[in-house]
C-alpha cells in the first residue's frame, strides 16, 4: 500500500496535480493513508469525512434527491461526492468512499461490506462497486487501500 501511495504522488506531482479525499465509510483512514507519506503535502491537499448524509450535502452538494433516490451507499452518491470535492476545492483529482463497514446498517440489497469507491481526474470519471468481507475494521481498511488502487490506476 504505501509503494501505491508513494506512486500516487509522484504521478501527481509529475503532472503538478493535486489530490482531495471525500470519505465516509472509511472514516479519515483513507486521508491518513495517505499522510503517512512524507512529502503528501506536495500534492495532497486534504479531505473531508462525510458520515452523515447532511455534511454530504452541505460539504459536497451531493443532492438530497439523489441520497433519498439512491442511498448514501450507492454508485450514484459516490459520483456525486468526488464530485463535488473535486469542484469544492479545485483539485485535479479525487476519490471517495461510500459504504456499509458493519456489523449493522447492510440489507438483502447492499449487505455490510458492499463499498462504492468513486475517482474523478481533469479527462475521467470511475465508480466501482465492491463487496468486502470481514469486520468493520476489516472493510474499511479494504476500502481504503481499492480507493487508494483505483486512483493509482486512473493516474496512470
Amino acid at each position: 500500500m504505501t509503494s501505491d501511495v508513494v506512486a500516487i504522488g509522484q504521478l501527481l506531482c509529475d503532472v503538478n496535480g493535486n489530490l482531495v479525499t471525500a470519505e465516509s465509510c472509511t472514516g479519515g483512514l483513507l486521508g491518513k493513508y495517505i499522510t503517512e507519506i512524507a512529502g503528501a503535502s506536495k500534492w495532497y491537499a486534504g479531505g473531508w469525512v462525510t458520515y452523515s448524509n447532511a455534511m454530504k450535502t452541505t460539504q459536497l452538494a451531493v443532492s438530497q434527491e439523489l441520497l433519498q433516490a439512491n442511498g448514501a451507499v450507492s454508485s450514484q452518491v459516490a459520483e456525486a461526492m468526488c464530485v463535488g470535492a473535486r469542484k469544492q476545492s479545485g483539485a485535479t483529482v479525487a476519490v471517495s468512499t461510500t459504504g456499509i463497514a458493519g456489523p449493522s446498517g447492510g440489507t438483502q440489497e447492499k449487505p455490510v461490506g458492499t463499498v462504492f469507491i468513486g475517482c474523478e481526474t481533469e479527462s475521467s470519471i470511475e465508480v466501482r462497486h465492491y463487496l468486502f468481507t470481514g469486520n468493520r475494521k476489516e472493510v474499511q481498511e479494504q476500502a481504503a487501500v481499492a480507493a487508494l488502487q483505483l486512483l493509482h490506476e486512473m493516474l496512470l
